[in-house]
């Protein structure tokens, strides 16, 4: 028994042909697609092409999907390519049983009588009853040639007229209940009878990304409601999994259309016919992840387009929440946004193509768009505005799975965060040097004063470690330096476990201290759950002068400027100190121009190669 064609569909799509073809061969980004040297033929200039679905060669003419593959590159028979692609992909091969070789055969069954009810659809739209829905689609600007391309049709008026029409084709009224195409009046009780779930509509065929129909839409003709209605679930059809236009967008894109998801039938097909052939659109639903997989199967960078209004707004906010956990270098996105009042199919027919591409190419990064979503008009004037405003840029960038990636998220969002909210800082507040002396009236009690921790290690620690944990010990012991370092440390990629756990509750804590005293500071983290990671940070005996009670503020501030060039890494501080060049340029902000100089200092002893010395101690 061959595999059932769902299985297969679903295997390529879950087998990355980047990935299994450049074990054998070395691959480079070509555009949309990666480009080598042919693994079957020896060549010096490659000809060889791998795109979403298939590879081909130009030189030796090689061509195939993953199966064909590995076939062809390790002499693996069918059933073996099968097997193992599988097994990668963390699927199981369906075993010929009685059972699956009805399956297939009845998937096959529903194929032909979905596309007999197409065929039966469009003869309809043809005839006298179907005149007013083609004058419809006239009106609303489709051509003749578009409306043949998308196969589009009418329903007639239901009462068993399409299962009357299909019966001399030998199609049964359980075909057309499992086909999704009519339905028992009571669903529990055959005995109830049957209607069509489809009347008095304009029909959508859908199809799936080969071009097979699947299901239907349909639209009401005249007030009725709902407006627009999809076939149900079925054995072939996947609301989740399925895109509207997709068999057509993949071909698009293969020839260079960029990917556009937008939110209707309508919308995808006036974008077709303008000439955006890589437009799709979910069904009737929010974007998925499964339709968002399937848009980075066709693009590593597709577009989605959204109303200019509130809701468009909150559609584009789920998206992104939706999007953020899977991106990767090679799939992200841009959000592009409508005029308000506009979607894409009413801007196309009053304006014509020129006014979408325009929208098209005011589409910004997700990095870009993602901070507007969420900042957008938040108020950021307090302490406490700006600092949930921070919270949730470092959470949604947090989301990300791709930790690399994650970490250059928060740092654009960060870094547009405090260019935004650069102001002219007040006078710092109030703060007492070491634990606080000063700061409380009467006898400090036994239990104001964290008692002294000696931490064993019975291995050498690593530097990064111990770099995060002296840095984060000076601001522990002279929390007024948290007025000047605020933003940089903020935007510190420090190492998991206390020491990330330390500096987020520093920067909660930070603006709304009345009194910036380290013995206030140490009680609130111990309140907080954070003994450990307390006594991990202050409580070695190896902590340089800089980072103890005594130390002066000048001195506890270059210590804590030295500590952060070493954390931050080069690159990062030269990004940093053309900031800070540019913003002083533009402000002539005296807060910058001291910024400025920490930033120069900090890269210059990084560039000498300087190691903790003399007074920061020796580094292990």
């Amino acid at each position: 028994m061959s595999l059932p064609p769902q299985f297969l569909d679903d295997l390529r799509v879950r087998t990355p042909l980047p990935g299994l073809i450049g074990r054998k061969t070395r691959l480079a980004r070509n555009g949309r697609q990666w480009k080598g040297c042919c693994p079957f033929h020896n060549e010096k200039t490659p000809s060889f092409y791998v795109y979403d679905d298939h590879f081909h060669c130009f030189g030796c003419g090689a061509h195939g999907d993953a199966i064909a593959f590995l076939m062809r590159a390790e002499g693996a028979s069918f059933p073996e390519a099968v097997e193992r692609l599988a097994a990668e992909a963390g699927m199981e091969v369906p075993r010929p049983t009685p059972q699956a070789a009805a399956r297939e055969a009845r998937a096959r069954d529903t194929h032909a009588v979905l596309a007999a009810a197409a065929a039966a659809y469009q003869r309809r739209l043809r005839l006298p009853e179907g005149r007013a829905a083609l004058d419809y689609l006239l009106k609303r600007g489709l051509s003749e040639e578009t409306i043949l391309k998308f196969g589009l049709g009418w329903s007639g008026e239901g009462r068993g007229a399409l299962a009357a029409e299909l019966r001399p084709e030998g199609i049964t009224t359980d075909q057309l209940i499992e086909a999704g195409l009519m339905k028992y009046r009571e669903p529990e009780d055959p005995a109830s009878g049957t209607s069509d779930l489809f009347f008095s509509r304009v029909m959508f065929p859908i199809k799936d990304r080969r071009g097979r129909i699947i299901s239907f839409g349909g639209r009401v003709m005249g007030d009725g409601q709902p407006k627009y209605v999809n076939g149900p679930e079925t054995s072939l059809f996947h609301k989740r999994q399925s895109l509207y236009g997709w068999d057509l967008a993949r071909e698009g894109a293969f020839r260079g259309a960029t990917v556009i998801a937008v939110e209707g039938y309508m919308d995808v097909i006036m974008l077709h016919q303008a000439g955006f052939t890589g437009a799709v659109a979910p069904l009737g639903t929010a974007l998925t992840t499964e339709q968002l997989a399937a848009l980075w199967q066709m693009s590593p960078e597709p577009v989605l387009c959204f109303d200019g209004d509130a809701a468009g707004a909150k559609a584009a906010a789920r998206a992104t929440d939706l999007a953020l956990p899977g991106l990767k270098p090679e799939a992200t996105l841009k959000l592009a946004t409508l005029p308000a009042g506009e979607d894409p199919d009413t801007l196309v027919g009053r304006q014509g193509a020129a006014a979408f591409q325009a929208v098209l190419d005011r589409a910004k990064p997700l990095s870009e768009a993602l901070y507007d979503l969420l900042v957008g008009a938040r108020p950021a004037s307090t302490p406490e505005q700006r600092a949930g405003i921070r919270a949730l840029l470092v959470e949604k960038a947090g989301s990300i799975e791709d930790k690399g990636l994650g970490a250059e998220y928060r740092r654009a969002l960060l870094d547009r965060f405090f260019a935004s909210t650069r102001t002219e800082r007040p006078a710092a507040p109030a703060f007492k040097r070491g634990f606080g002396q000063g700061a409380r009236k009467g006898p400090r009690k036994p239990w104001d004063l964290p008692p002294p921790v000696r931490v064993e290690r019975h291995a050498p620690e690593d530097p990064r470690q111990r770099q995060a944990r002296i840095l984060l010990a000076i601001l522990l012991r002279h929390p007024g330096l948290m007025h000047e370092v605020e933003e940089p440390f903020c935007l510190l990629e420090l190492p998991a476990g206390p020491a990330e756990l330390l500096r987020d509750a520093l920067l909660r804590w930070h603006p709304n201290a009345e009194v910036l005293d380290s013995a206030a500071l140490m009680d609130h983290l111990a309140q907080s759950g954070l003994g450990d990671a307390l006594s991990w940070a202050i409580g070695a005996e190896d902590l340089p002068l800089e980072a103890r009670p005594e130390a002066q503020p000048k001195e506890a501030l270059d210590g804590w400027w030295h500590f952060f060039g070493f954390l931050r890494g080069e690159d990062e501080l030269s990004r940093d100190r053309a900031e800070a060049q540019r913003m002083l340029a533009e402000t002539n902000d005296p807060a910058a121009q001291q910024r400025l100089i920490r930033l120069t200092e900090a890269l210059a002893a990084l560039r000498r190669g300087e190691t903790e010395s003399g007074a920061y101690g020796e580094l292990g």
